[in-house]
């Protein structure tokens, strides 16, 4: 398994190996022993999957609060994703800043989003199949979202305000200013 850990050390790009013959191929794509060691070592109890059918769409930017505050490790399955995780724990060296990587079917990477983090990706593909592991359920109350093109946040995404594709709920979403202290830096 490929580790790389981003310009935000927390943030990490695992890449499983692909083993491939004349029938397809096979993947272990999460281990837990080896995650561990990359430095992913809290329990998941949730799986989630989406399909977004449109180039442009964008999800998030999204994260839970405490007690539910999720980690998140994220693969494609179909298409690719640009997908963005941004540090909103107060106190932490690297508050406010963000980190992405290109996911898909193809590069068969996956982001390690962890806690405290806010998280966001935007279709590259049209019928893109995002799934992604959670370390906590998902909770209504303890959700937040931050709006994805935060004047704050300087975010570049590949994709223009008149392209995106948002959901009523994500085109009301605060600005980055309003999280502060929805999480504290601990190390």
């Amino acid at each position: 398994m490929k580790v790389e850990r981003l310009a935000i050390p927390d943030v990490i790009l695992v890449t499983p190996p692909r083993f491939s013959d004349n029938r397809g191929f096979f993947s272990e794509t999460y281990n837990f022993d080896r995650m561990t060691e990359a430095g992913i070592n809290l329990p998941f109890v949730q799986d989630n999957q989406s399909l977004s059918v449109e180039k442009g769409v964008v999800r998030g930017l999204h994260c839970q609060l405490a007690p539910y505050e999720q980690g998140k490790l994220v693969r494609v399955t179909r298409g690719a994703i640009w997908d963005v995780a941004v540090d909103a724990r107060t106190g932490s060296p690297t508050y406010g800043k963000w980190v992405a990587a290109e996911l898909s079917a193809e590069n068969w990477s996956q982001l390690w989003v962890p806690p405290g983090f806010l998280h966001g990706f935007v279709t590259l593909e049209e019928n893109t199949e995002v799934q992604y592991k959670c370390t906590s359920l998902y909770s209504k109350v303890s959700e937040r979202a931050v709006i994805w093109n935060s004047p704050e946040l300087n975010i570049d995404w590949p994709v223009s305000e008149e392209e995106a594709v948002l959901s009523d709920k994500d085109k009301i979403a605060p600005h980055f200013s309003e999280a502060k202290g929805w999480f504290q830096y601990e190390k």
